[in-house]
Formats: structure tokens, sequence, C-alpha cells
């Protein structure tokens, strides 16, 4: 990638029982929260997710060049459980998008600081719980695009 290409991104965060979703303007400057979805975990193997559905009626909205889903590698940089599970959830999703790419990127602590920011904000329990996933999407995509962007001036250097 010599230029950061335009384009909105959505930033996805997975979790268990959640999928936190953020989305960037078209400059890829700010990432800003969209939204919490449902995990679909009853959905039949040859049937695509309720919240995989949903991702890509999202991306087609907001005409999405991109999808940014975070992946929970562990402090000591392993891939432990959650990290597999995610990757599995970015393949499917991959299948499930066509062609707007999929791309993983490192999320290590983002729920930890989404939640730290919220509290310094006066958001806690279950007002934080609501949000907290939308919150460390963002942080996930805002991550993400700042680190794109570094390469693009780097390059420029």
């Amino acid at each position: 990638m010599a230029e950061f290409d335009r384009g909105v991104r959505l930033g996805v965060d997975v979790g268990q029982v959640r999928v936190g979703v953020s989305r960037s303007d078209p400059h890829g400057i700010l990432a800003t929260p969209l939204v919490t979805l449902a995990r679909d975990l009853t959905a039949e193997p040859d049937t695509v997710p309720a919240d995989m559905a949903e991702l890509v009626r999202l991306a087609a909205e907001h005409e999405a060049v991109g999808i940014v889903v975070g992946l929970p590698v562990n402090l000591a940089g392993k891939h432990g459980p959650a990290a597999v599970n995610v990757s599995a959830y970015a393949t499917r999703l991959a299948d499930v998008m066509g062609p707007i790419p999929v791309t993983l990127t490192d999320e290590r602590m983002s729920t930890v600081v989404a939640s730290r920011r919220l509290a310094e904000r006066g958001v806690r329990g279950k007002r934080q719980r609501a949000v907290v996933d939308q919150a460390a999407a963002v942080e996930i995509l805002q991550s993400w695009l700042d680190a794109q962007r570094r390469r693009t001036d780097d390059r420029r250097s």
C-alpha cells in the first residue's frame, strides 16, 4: 500500500457474547462508535450468523472499503483460545464480506483501555457494559488507522 486508500473502514471487536462495531470517516482520521451486535451462536454451519449478516449490511450502508477485526493477542504476543476464536470469526466474516477485505490487527488491551476511558468519563456499571464493546472497536480501528498513517508518513520522509 503505497498510499493510504481513502474510504470508510469498520472496526470490529469480537467478544464471546457481543460484537462491538465502530467506523472511520472516509479520510481515515477518526474512529467513532457505531453499534453493538449480539453474537449469533445458534446459526447453522451452512447459514450466515445474524451478526455477520448485519456487518455485511453495515458495510454496504457505510460504503466500507475494509473491515478491521481486533485480534486478542495475549501480553506475551501468543495466540491463546480467544485469538483462535477471533481468527475463525474473521475467516468466516471474510467469506461473507465478498470483495471487502477483512484485516486482523493486534488489539492487546483494547477493552481494558476502553473501559478505563469510559470510567474516566463517569460511565460505569450497566451503562459501561452496554457501550464498552463499541468503545473497544473504536480503540482497535483508531490504532489501526494511526498505524497506517504513520506508515504512509514514513514513506514520504
